[in-house]
């Protein structure tokens, strides 16, 4: 087992989710990742760091379905039960919140899955790196 001193973590974790949270570089935390909606840039605009190597394909659906189905339903439930309001004003209102609330945590879930493949060193995100055992 490795000490403290003898491990270093170059790429934490917890920063990477960080700064792709607000879609920032997971290497510098400057450049925004994204151009136009969802479409990762090939390299950061800030130091360059290259991206290409992004895999996150379905993953930001996955888990923007995941965060919504979750506040959604108990909000639906507890809506419901307090004002019994006609079906028509539950699909508005959850239907529209669910699409607003999706569109926003889409890009964000896009980033921080870009963050966690470059600090774990993913799908090529490290290459050609020289790693110290």
């Amino acid at each position: 087992m490795q000490s403290h001193d003898e491990y270093h973590d170059d790429r934490p974790l917890g920063r990477s989710i960080g700064r792709g949270l607000r879609c920032r570089c997971p290497a510098c935390g400057k450049g925004l990742i994204l151009h136009r909606y969802l479409k990762v840039r090939d390299a950061c605009p800030s130091c360059g760091e290259d991206l290409s190597h992004q895999r996150a394909d379905d993953g930001p659906a996955y888990l923007t379905i995941l965060i919504v189905g979750h506040l959604a339903i108990p909000m639906m439930a507890a809506y419901f039960i307090a004002f019994r309001p006609g079906p028509w004003e539950m699909i508005w209102i959850f239907g529209i919140g669910s699409m607003v609330l999706s569109a926003v945590l889409l890009p964000l879930m896009k980033g921080m899955l870009v963050g966690i493949q470059w600090s774990r060193r993913m799908h090529g995100f490290g290459e050609g790196e020289i790693v110290h055992d």
